[in-house]
């Protein structure tokens, strides 16, 4: 597991890391430049690939495919025409990057004509007028590219349990990160932009939909070390103060969203089980807070050679369908306990904390993927509900699920604490 997962280290790294993204602005800027617009940016974005990142199609000339290979470190093209051009990626400068670049496309029977400015980096220098010497530690390109394939697998498997509209997995060069988006399907309000050398219209076309969005960048942008990501847009109350897991994952003020580093998930007994925590629980927070459809936008995870039953079948009177008639159970401590429900074997439980007599904070509230579209954790809050008006006491729902449930319950608001 650990080889899948390698060290990395962004500030032993860093100027190659710049370069490179520099280097992918120019190949992403041609495919920009001659791809029709699709929805959100999705076409001027690169894919990982076994042996690094590729560009797909662009429609230019008789068709090109541009790939990074970053393990024997060639930058390298093919055209529908059977025509091949590669020249090595090293130590250079990105005037001579770009000059490469260009005879490379040409030599394809492509035009190669794009915007020569790079986007969304402090102080851009056009490529053609960047002479600055730029190093190339190859080792360290390797573990980031290896990096991205674990990465990329973790995301692939989150995006399989969603139904509603999703990115692909994809990298934007432009702010040099991995990310994956689903949405709500509702229209989002007029995104501020000012994203620095990015043009506004850009920036709001992109966020006119309601989104969750999460993804890494190997370091820079206000950090010095590689992260994970997680926010929405916009975003919905009580968001940064949600319950996300795993323990490493923090609010970060000055980016509004959450953070994650890369370290504690590569440290992890399991890093996969570490990061999909992640991703599934500030995805959850968001859905939940911002009151997002859940029944009809997810599905139960994707597993090879299952094909998913269709929705219609959910809608068919069976037991397997029905809301659930098994009785939740309490488990009661002195500081902490827990409701429980066990539906044809499988466990949904919602746990709380005590905090004096007469108050308790439900913090989590887990419901497996089988048994969503059941009811189950809404029958789970209203049995905390109803014994807090039995007992006398007061609630506080830190858990986004379990808040969400009240909020749509106005009759069992009566149970909150007030202020």
């Amino acid at each position: 597991m650990g080889n899948a997962w390698p060290h990395l280290d962004y500030l032993g790294w860093r100027e190659t890391c710049s370069a490179l993204h520099l280097y992918l602005q120019v190949a992403g800027k041609y495919r920009l430049a001659h791809s029709p617009w699709l929805n959100h940016s999705w076409h001027a974005t690169f894919y990982v690939t076994p042996r690094g990142l590729t560009s797909s199609l662009i429609p230019d000339g008789p068709g090109i495919e541009i790939r990074f290979d970053l393990h024997d470190h060639v930058v390298s093209g093919t055209s529908g025409d059977g025509r091949e051009a590669s020249f090595p990626l090293g130590p250079t400068t990105v005037a001579a990057f770009h000059a490469e670049f260009v005879r490379l496309v040409s030599d394809l029977g492509g035009t190669p004509t794009f915007d020569g400015q790079p986007n969304e980096v402090p102080n851009p220098v056009p490529f053609r007028e960047d002479h600055r010497d730029r190093p190339y530690d190859g080792d360290a390109v390797k573990r980031f590219h290896q990096a991205l394939l674990a990465i990329d697998g973790v995301f692939q498997t989150f995006r399989t349990s969603f139904l509603g509209k999703s990115s692909p997995v994809h990298l934007f060069w432009g702010s040099f990160d991995l990310a994956v988006t689903r949405f709500s399907g509702r229209r989002a309000p007029l995104h501020p932009a000012g994203i620095p050398a990015l043009p506004d219209d850009v920036a709001q076309e992109a966020y006119d939909r309601e989104v969750s969005s999460a993804g890494f960048w190997p370091g820079g942008g206000g950090i010095d070390y590689p992260a994970f990501y997680a926010y929405a847009y916009p975003t919905p109350n009580g968001f940064r103060n949600a319950a996300v897991g795993p323990d490493a994952a923090f609010w970060n003020d000055g980016m509004g969203e959450f953070i994650l580093p890369y370290e504690a998930v590569q440290s992890a007994a399991d890093p996969d089980r570490a990061l999909l925590a992640f991703l599934v629980s500030t995805y959850e927070a968001a859905a939940d807070l911002a009151g997002w459809d859940r029944e009809l936008l997810e599905c139960t995870p994707g597993q090879p050679r299952h094909v998913r039953p269709p929705d219609a079948a959910a809608t068919k009177p069976a037991p397997s369908a029905a809301t659930t008639d098994e009785p939740v159970e309490r488990q009661d401590g002195p500081s902490k306990g827990r409701y429980r429900v066990v539906v044809d074997g499988v466990e949904a439980e919602m746990t709380y904390s005590r905090a004096g007599d007469g108050l308790i904070i439900i913090d989590h509230t887990d419901v497996p993927a089988a048994l969503r579209g059941r009811k189950v954790g809404e029958r789970l809050v209203r049995q905390a509900v109803e014994d807090a008006r039995r007992d006398g006491i007061a609630i506080i729902p830190l858990c986004p699920f379990a808040k969400a449930q009240i909020d749509r319950h106005p009759e069992w608001q009566d149970v909150l604490r007030r202020s």
